[in-house]
């Protein structure tokens, strides 16, 4: 029996990237999946090669949220999974010091205000069956202090932080609905390509950002994915207000490599 077969799955930001590899996981799991994006173009395209249903949603709306209330009521997994570092557009520094306060907005709009609006949305979904799995994708930045992009840093520690909040108060309703986040580190999606580029030299440009990772590569959309289906199955009804890293060992100890 698939591990999903019956469950409806709402993943945010899924028109490429690890949302999508969420989708497609789950779908293989026998979920009936929505998926969600901003980017309409991006959004229809990924829907007609997986034959997935697309709604359009801006996360950090909570116009979009009641829209997507009103067209799926009911979800049994919801995968707060959209988010952006900040610097996807020209724009100055996000150190402490010289970050501006309109790119510290922009980066929580999206990243905390949109998980706080799906994490609302999934137990409005959720609470007449009294079950279910919420599933917010922080990051290892969220474990850590980034001095180069302390709004990013600051939105995903919240959203590692407001998971708990959600699950504590779940459980206090009496609801078997669960709230997890997931802390990938360096995953190979298509924001590193600009760094990578496809010269003769992407195979050292690689090696050199996972330097310090004790495994020595990047992680795959394909691996997160993997981590989602298990929390979004029956298989893990006793895991709660957890935080999962997935890092290649990152966190595991200190970051020199031992001699």
């Amino acid at each position: 029996m698939p591990r999903l077969s019956g469950k409806i799955c709402v993943v945010t930001g899924a028109g490429r990237g690890i949302g999508r590899a969420i989708c497609e996981a789950f779908a293989a799991e026998g979920g009936e999946v929505i998926l969600t994006d901003i980017d309409r173009d991006t959004g229809r395209a990924a829907a007609a090669a997986t034959g997935f249903r697309f709604v359009p949603l801006d996360v950090s709306s909570e116009a979009d949220w009641t829209r997507l209330a009103a067209e799926v009521p009911a979800a049994d997994v919801v995968v707060n999974n959209a988010g952006i570092t900040g610097f996807e557009v020209p724009t100055g520094p996000h150190d402490p010091e010289n970050a501006s306060l309109a790119d510290w907005h922009r980066v929580h709009a999206v990243n905390l205000d949109g998980t706080f609006l799906g994490c609302r949305y999934a137990i409005g979904a959720m609470k007449g069956k009294g079950t279910g799995s919420i599933i917010n994708i922080s990051s290892r930045s969220g474990l850590v202090g980034i001095p180069g992009a302390a709004a990013y840093a600051s939105s995903k520690a919240a959203v590692r932080n407001h998971t708990k909040s959600v699950a504590l108060y779940c459980a206090q309703q009496g609801w078997t609905i669960r709230c997890n986040s997931i802390h990938p580190a360096a995953v190979l999606t298509e924001m590193w390509e600009p760094m990578l580029g496809d010269g003769p030299d992407r195979a050292e440009r690689m090696a050199a950002l996972v330097a310090d990772t004790p495994l020595k590569r990047f992680g795959l959309p394909q691996e997160v994915a993997a981590l989602a289906v298990l929390l979004g199955s029956d298989e893990a009804t006793y895991i709660t207000g957890a935080e999962l890293g997935i890092d290649g060992g990152l966190l595991a100890g200190s970051a020199a490599s031992p001699g």
